[in-house]
């Protein structure tokens, strides 16, 4: 809808019916002299009206003050001091046209002069500008009405945050983004309205205002942008942040903004419900993927990742935020993947097409990760207990994949905590002797086994001869209390030795 410009000294002196004449050379104005928002007209013939008078307002006079010379320049002096941003000189009242110093005098100070003539009353010019402030006041509330009303409608399209946001942009001429509880931004319109690194350093201040919890609007400016910035939730529980790209919002405006933080926090609030009903549905569906059969799955969801498909398990990871981003994924890249939460961590089953996402998904969240090898969604509880592995053995953040660890080595897959327990055990009196003579049957030992247990090749490497490796093997074996020259005590001491802790 149309709405009335906001009303101006120049909008004013338009008025046809008015007969307003500017004196005033253009030269001698700022740019904007006659643009800035005009509060009120006034009249007085005082020689100083000042303390009578408030900012923003033009003053309306017939001169009667400037009798004596010298007089027009002090006045307009103090007119500009108290912030009067135009003066009306009514001609033909007690003077047949404007005094030359009075003219002078607005010229030097560059204060707006404009004639009023004698058939204008000073009422009708007071009375022309209290319309337009009527005017102007009825179509703002007649703007927030109907935006209240688009904003209604645009709730109840599917992605109705997304739709209102976007309407909410439009409908106030201005980029609007919605950061999530994380600081990441969800959501944008006009998407690319704001570079990138603009948006990235306004992700890091509504980081700080959700991690200190703050609530009031606030606004701050980054390179040539202003942004308002409102919070969406309360007290320690705040669910995001909005910023709009726009200097300041009028009462109406802001009512608008609110009812939309509003809406915000309530579509978040249920979000997040469905979620927590989503991710425990997926959880039961989960225990029926790990029977091997997806038919529950594909049936309850639709579809399913396309196999053959990598299993992952992430251990301490926000099952809330990870939901999150690959739903965003999902929406911009067509990423499809399932996600469930368990005693085990939370699960991800995507397509081997997709595995490198998990070293980005890693990386974001802060999270270790551990990823079966790719298969098909019969043999899900294998590839499952696959990514359980070789998370239990991957002990740093990052994402650890069964076919680069486990899978090399059945020794690796059998070093739980359990086994190296019972390893260091048995080779307990074997280093407690190193220990305290400080002899070292065990690296002999290790060195040995690597040789084929072979007594030249070992010595060799050793430094000694094959008589003193020889000796040392047989003082090892009355230690461990194992006759080393069988094959089956050599294989298990080797078990032993690489699945103790060095």
């Amino acid at each position: 809808m149309a709405i009335p410009d906001q009303p101006t000294l120049r909008a004013l002196l338009s008025r046809r019916d008015l007969g307003l004449h500017l004196v005033s050379p253009d030269d001698s104005l700022a740019f904007d002299a006659l643009d800035r928002p005009l509060r009120w007209v006034h009249s007085s013939d005082l020689a100083d009206p000042t303390p009578f008078l408030a900012e923003d307002l033009v003053l309306l006079t017939t001169g009667t003050q400037f009798d004596e010379a010298g007089t027009a320049d002090l006045y307009v002096s103090r007119l500009i001091d108290r912030g009067v941003l135009g003066l009306g000189f009514g001609t033909e009242v007690h003077r047949a046209g404007i005094p030359e110093e009075l003219l002078t005098a607005c010229v030097s100070h560059g204060l707006p002069l404009f004639e009023v003539p004698y058939r204008t009353p000073f009422i009708a010019v007071a009375r022309a500008h209290s319309e337009a402030i009527a005017a102007q006041a009825y179509a703002r509330r007649s703007w927030a009405l109907d935006t209240q009303r688009g904003l209604a409608l645009a709730a109840l399209r599917p992605r109705g945050l997304d739709a209102t946001l976007d309407e909410l942009g439009r409908r106030l001429d201005a980029w609007v983004g919605m950061f999530d509880a994380a600081g990441a931004l969800a959501l944008a319109h006009p998407r690319d309205a704001v570079a990138q690194d603009v948006r990235e350093r306004l992700g890091e201040r509504v980081m700080e205002i959700l991690t200190r919890g703050l609530e009031a609007g606030q606004s701050l400016t980054i390179d040539d942008h202003t942004f308002m910035l409102f919070t969406i939730g309360r007290g320690g529980h705040l669910r995001g942040v909005i910023a709009l790209a726009i200097d300041a919002l009028d009462q109406e405006a802001r009512s608008v903004v609110t009812s939309v933080i509003a809406m915000a926090g309530l579509a978040m609030e249920q979000s997040e419900q469905l979620a927590r009903s989503r991710r425990r549905l997926h959880t039961q569906l989960l225990a029926s993927l790990l029977t091997d059969d997806p038919t529950l799955a594909r049936r309850v969801l639709g579809s399913l990742p396309p196999a053959p498909v990598v299993v992952a398990v992430a251990s301490d990871a926000p099952a809330g935020p990870m939901a999150e981003w690959w739903e965003r994924h999902r929406a911009e890249h067509g990423t499809s993947v399932f996600l469930a939460e368990s005693e085990d961590g939370v699960t991800m089953c995507l397509s081997a097409d997709d595995d490198a996402l998990l070293d980005e998904v890693a990386a974001r969240f802060g999270v270790r990760i551990g990823v079966s090898d790719p298969d098909a969604y019969d043999s899900f509880a294998r590839a499952h207990a696959q990514a359980l592995t070789v998370l239990r053995q991957h002990g740093t953040h990052g994402v650890a994949r069964y076919s680069d660890t486990v899978g090399s080595s059945i020794l690796t897959a059998l070093a739980t905590d359990e086994a190296r327990l019972v390893a260091e055990s048995r080779l307990a009196p074997l280093r407690e002797h190193d220990a305290r003579t400080g002899a070292e049957l065990e690296w002999s030992l290790r060195c040995w086994l690597e040789h084929d247990a072979r007594a030249e090749s070992a010595a060799a490497v050793l430094g000694v001869h094959r008589h003193t490796l020889r000796a040392r093997i047989a003082q090892a074996g009355g230690l461990l209390g194992t006759d080393l020259s069988t094959f089956p005590a050599r294989a298990e001491l080797w078990t032993l030795l690489q699945t103790a802790r060095e």
